[in-house]
């Protein structure tokens, strides 16, 4: 049985409604901040179309407002459970702009689960959207996504992370961090983001997210902004580097 959620945020942004609108209804735009890869058809009735790892799934653009507003709504499942996204623009003084994002739809058998995953994933996606917005706008990134083992426990995860990128415990937001991932290039940046399920840092070409998933899958979701960004050579290398860092199992750490 399907359950009906619904999850209402907003957000103001140091960016104009136009360039709002170029980073949340168009392809280059979603991939700069969002996970996976973004499609969208520029019209009222057309199509959206979201893929990451060998999975995808469409979706109706039900309003095409510019600057203004922008709906899709995703196919229905056979359990009846489907994801709409609201976006709705406001210019406001001083060149700030207002975002009202609702997400909502049904979910369902595990919804629990992804709801509880969505309450603090929707409100990192949308700071990672500001971050975008106040850092790198107009420009494009190519998105890295990529996947690990699973982990039995959250807070053991997280601190594995912390281990992996040779970064303290105590390191917060607003810190400045030099990241050493093993097999990687060293980063330099600053923490932009943390809660009990993500980690974040932004350097001066990047965004990096450190991701403990609602089902357990560890991952990361980057973009890079560099223009010589090698984006099978970057998930590969981020791809290795989870293996490593979680296929070691201690009995906190089980393989997927």
């Amino acid at each position: 049985m399907a359950h009906r959620f619904e999850i209402t945020k907003d957000v103001e942004v140091g960016a104009t409604p136009e360039e709002v609108w170029e980073a949340i209804a168009t392809g280059p735009g979603m991939d700069s901040w969002f996970m996976g890869q973004t499609e969208v058809e520029p019209r009222a009735g057309g199509r959206a179309r979201w893929s990451i790892g060998g999975y995808t799934a469409d979706s109706t653009v039900n309003t095409w407002d510019p600057p203004r507003r922008f709906v899709n709504t995703g196919m229905e499942g056979p359990d009846g459970s489907f994801h709409r996204f609201d976006y709705q623009i406001e210019a406001g003084g001083s060149g700030r702009t207002t975002i009202r994002y609702v997400h909502s739809g049904m979910l369902g058998e595990d919804w629990e689960a992804e709801y509880e995953g969505m309450s603090e994933g929707d409100p990192m996606y949308l700071h990672k959207l500001v971050e975008y917005l106040t850092y790198f706008s107009g420009r494009f990134a190519v998105g890295i996504d990529a996947q690990g083992p699973t982990a039995a426990d959250r807070e053991y995860a997280m601190w594995v992370f912390r281990r992996g990128l040779g970064m303290s415990d105590e390191a917060a937001e607003g810190d400045q961090v030099r990241l050493t991932p093993d097999g990687l290039e060293p980063i330099e940046g600053v923490v932009d983001y943390v809660s009990p399920s993500f980690l974040g840092v932004r350097s001066t070409d990047a965004l990096y997210r450190f991701i403990y998933g609602f089902d357990g899958t560890v991952m990361v979701g980057h973009h890079l902004f560099a223009d010589d960004a090698d984006a099978e050579g970057a998930r590969r290398g981020w791809q290795n580097w989870l293996m490593r860092l979680f296929g070691a199992s201690d009995g906190a750490v089980a393989s997927k």
